[in-house]
């Protein structure tokens, strides 16, 4: 402790001196003297670029978000950029952020520095949803892209995300390449601060309405749109992005019955009504549930703060709000728009669907009854992402989705998009309602036709350095000492992405998985239960993805087969002790 504390102090004395502004030094001199663990945490490590950027907490320190972090880690990207295109007369980039707080000031931070590198700049002219970023970079033919925000995080959080040349979040060789530029930057002296203005290109409202226009052809049940019009929809932003393009696009779709939760419109980066503005937590949903019962509303979604991902509340035939997971979204927009493309006689046999590898195989079961390749990729939209690219000219995109809220369709955007899937997750509950069903009936529909599927996905934070060591302690006991058995049923096959190697229990024969490698255990049981084991990439946590399945033989039994699997769910926690 007394090193790291050492560590610490010689750090902050470099910031209370030399380039940085009379505030941070005022700020770091108070810790300084203090020395107690906000020095520690501010100052204990440099904050790590990862394999998609920065993501922290905002504040004074190496281990902080804030101009200096943001501006060494864009001056290292545009070190990377000038290798990467050497020949090429002016490289451009295109930047976007939310409504976290410092969002703007990081983003025009960044511009700078770009501008100084002598890049041409796309910078909107105000908060925009992220998947526009991944728009705009195609649209523009830029080399690379950068967006501020930290998703889901808590308000203390920002975070700064790269995007490449095709509009996706960076992946190998660019991101390890990109990580190394950026270490190789140790002080804010090294940054190029100030350039021309007249780089800076502003993007407003015109690009907005080609966007929402590019949306508007995936639309597959215009009429029924229309006979649904008054369909009454709530819908919150959470005080994020969403607010922009959400209701514009539902109007553009036809929906004329839309209503926003005033309190939750205003974009604030403090997230003055929620705990957290993460559409996975139930509690981010009272306000707009509540405006639901009051008005009757068939259909409540919300996104996160930067607009990538979307949940969904519908009706179940009790008329109890049900908050559907992400891999129960997931099944519903595959299964619609397979249905009628086969429908309208538009699957010519080239198509695929793209889901991740904690995401349920309930999407492949439904890929398979239309004959449409499912491919899986590693966790992470930007595989995905990497996936279009590759088979970009080869064969036909209809969906991406991963169980954490992000869906894609149409391959005009290269990363999740919770405007697309708003959009989209509308249309559907509306061509259901014109049959005199609802969205809760065309999940039981699936499940009796696929079998039931339950997910549960539980994370374990564990903070700090002591945090890491844990984690890193608890991958490293399930990789060597892997269980035989789990609740009573044998473990038939282990994967094993670091190794990259899959063992088949039975065989004994190893197999290679040809991902790139990535900290992942899967463990397949006799039973069909599903389990995968990884450490998150943006937060202190170790993630456990549950998955069971039970046959479903008639509508009645969807309570009593939904607690059976909910109780072996329970157990599957248990035997893990985590809950």
């Amino acid at each position: 402790m007394e090193d790291v504390l050492k560590t610490a102090k010689e750090r902050a004395k470099l910031w209370m001196s030399g380039s940085f502004d009379e505030d941070t030094k005022a700020q770091v001199k108070k810790m300084y003297e203090e020395g107690g663990p906000e020095l520690i945490d501010a100052f204990y490590r440099h904050l790590e670029f990862g394999t998609g950027g920065l993501r922290g907490v905002m504040g004074p320190g190496t281990n902080r978000m804030n101009i200096y972090t943001v501006g060494m880690a864009t001056q290292g990207l545009a070190n990377y950029l000038k290798k990467q295109f050497a020949g090429k007369e002016m490289i451009s980039v295109a930047i976007a952020y939310d409504t976290r707080n410092n969002s703007r000031l990081f983003a025009e931070t960044a511009a700078g520095i770009f501008a100084a590198n002598r890049f041409t700049v796309f910078l909107f002219d105000d908060f925009r949803p992220t998947p526009e970023l991944s728009y705009a970079i195609r649209q523009f033919g830029c080399q690379s892209g950068v967006v501020i925000t930290a998703s889901h995080n808590p308000k203390e959080y920002n975070g700064y995300k790269v995007y490449w040349e095709d509009g996706g979040q960076i992946i190998p060789p660019h991101d390890g390449g990109i990580i190394e530029e950026v270490k190789k930057i140790s002080g804010p002296e090294q940054v190029n601060y100030k350039g021309d203005k007249k780089l800076i290109k502003r993007i407003g409202e015109e690009f907005d309405r080609k966007y929402l226009d590019e949306i508007a052809k995936l639309s597959l049940s215009p009429r029924t749109i229309k006979k649904q019009r008054n369909m009454k929809i709530i819908y919150t932003p959470l005080h994020g992005t969403g607010v922009k393009l959400i209701p514009q696009c539902l109007e553009k779709f036809g929906f004329e019955n839309v209503e926003s939760i005033p309190e939750q419109e205003t974009p604030d980066g403090n997230f003055p009504t929620v705990g957290s503005p993460n559409p996975e937590d139930p509690a981010a949903f009272e306000m707009a549930i509540k405006r639901g019962r009051e008005t009757g509303a068939l259909l409540i979604l919300a996104t996160d703060p930067d607009t990538d991902r979307v949940g969904v509340a519908v009706r179940d035939n009790a008329g109890n709000y049900r908050l559907l997971n992400g891999n129960q979204t997931a099944a519903i927009i595959v299964y619609y728009l397979l249905e009628n493309l086969r429908s309208a006689g538009k699957l010519r046999g080239n198509e695929y669907i793209v889901k991740t590898i904690v995401t349920s195989d309930l999407i492949s079961d439904i890929a398979d009854k239309y004959g449409v390749e499912c491919y899986d990729v590693l966790t992470g939209f930007k595989f995905i992402a990497g996936l279009m690219k590759e088979l970009e000219g080869k064969k036909r995109f209809v969906a991406g989705c991963e169980e954490s809220y992000g869906y894609l369709a149409g391959d005009f955007v290269r990363d999740k998009d919770a405007v697309v899937s708003s959009a989209l997750i509308c249309e559907i509950t509306a061509w259901m309602l014109d049959s005199g069903k609802t969205l809760f009936d065309l999940l039981t529909d699936i499940y009796l036709e696929f079998g039931l599927y339950r997910e549960l996905l539980v994370s374990l934070e564990k903070k700090g350095r002591s945090g890491a060591g844990e984690i890193a302690a608890m991958m490293e006991g399930f990789r060597n000492s892997p269980p035989d058995s789990i609740c009573g049923s044998d473990v038939m096959q282990v994967n094993d992405y670091l190794k990259q190697k899959s063992f088949d229990t039975i065989s004994h024969l190893r197999h290679p998985i040809d991902l790139p490698k990535s900290n992942v255990l899967q463990f397949f049981l006799r039973d069909g239960t599903k389990i995968s084991v990884r450490p998150s990439g943006t937060e202190p946590k170790i993630k456990f993805y549950f998955s069971v399945n039970e046959k479903l033989e008639k509508r009645e039994d969807f309570e009593k087969v939904s607690s059976l699997l909910d109780n072996k769910l329970e157990s599957l926690c248990r035997e893990f002790g985590i809950k």
